[in-house]
């Protein structure tokens, strides 16, 4: 029943929202309230057919995208888990490169993309850079701070009980920090289309944001709604697939069960 009312609330909110965009697009009220012409507002019965009509095209370029955004993803949770271990085991190297993490996002994507583009090429390499770029953030603040949230009596207690650094670190702090490594990744993979986007806007031929740019130029409004519809499709799908993830993978770390605890004494029974 909760499953059930779990989806039934927000897609109930969605179609009561386009339901009235739909209503507000017919009677030009948007139109007429930006001052804009009324067909730079498509209604969402227009963007449904380009969706369907322009299925091929928009495929052809959602599967560009996609991989896009998984190879960048997979580059930022390789290089942000290395970071934030490093950065946990020593004190040293976290005051010195703590800095340059939080540095390394004052930088606006927009600006920073083309410059990639003079140093790796047209092609996916500055894609993939830029995608990295936004995801490396969350990913590693994240399981920075999991890491750090572990019970100090806990680790004196692996001490106790003669387990070696590796070891507290694989059996103890690890553990306790991969529900906060999940969280991370979940904020990232929702962001990573716009990174695409923005790498796709600055050198491609192909992906859903050149094809954006295409639809912008040709005045294609609906087709340009219908790949942005796209976009979300692709951040959401990933989004639900870390979570089902995270469920089989990290299931001590979920809210108000208590079970984070269960699952360390359980390390250090067997230990």
């Amino acid at each position: 029943m909760k499953r059930a009312l779990d989806i039934a609330a927000p897609a109930s909110v969605v179609l009561i929202l386009l339901g009235l965009w739909e209503l507000a697009v017919q009677q030009d009220t948007i139109a007429d309230l930006l001052g804009l012409e009324p067909f730079l507002i498509p209604a969402p019965s227009e963007i449904a057919d380009s969706l369907w009509v322009d299925r091929a095209l928009l495929a052809e370029n959602a599967w560009v995208t996609l991989r896009e955004v998984i190879g960048g993803f997979g580059v930022a949770l390789m290089l942000g888990v290395g970071v934030a271990t490093v950065m946990h085991l020593s004190p040293l190297l976290r005051r010195a490169f703590y800095p340059l993490v939080v540095a390394s996002q004052t930088v606006p994507v927009i600006v920073i993309a083309p410059i990639f583009v003079v140093w790796f090429g047209f092609g996916i390499g500055p894609i993939l850079a830029v995608i990295a770029l936004i995801c490396f953030f969350p990913i590693t603040v994240n399981t920075l701070d999991g890491l750090s949230t572990v019970d100090p009596e806990q680790r004196k207690l692996m001490r106790t009980l003669g387990a070696r650094p590796l070891q507290t670190f694989a059996r103890l702090e690890a553990p306790t920090a991969l529900p906060y490594l999940f969280s991370g990744a979940k904020i990232a993979v929702a962001v990573a289309v716009i990174g695409a986007v923005f790498g796709e806007w600055s050198g491609s031929g192909s992906g859903l944001g050149h094809l954006m740019l295409v639809d912008n130029a040709q005045l294609e409004i609906p087709r340009m709604f219908a790949a942005i519809a796209v976009l979300s499709a692709i951040a959401i799908a990933m989004f639900m697939l870390l979570a089902v993830t995270e469920r089989r993978l990290a299931w001590w770390g979920e809210p108000g069960s208590g079970r984070l605890d269960s699952f360390t004494e359980t390390n250090q029974e067997e230990h």
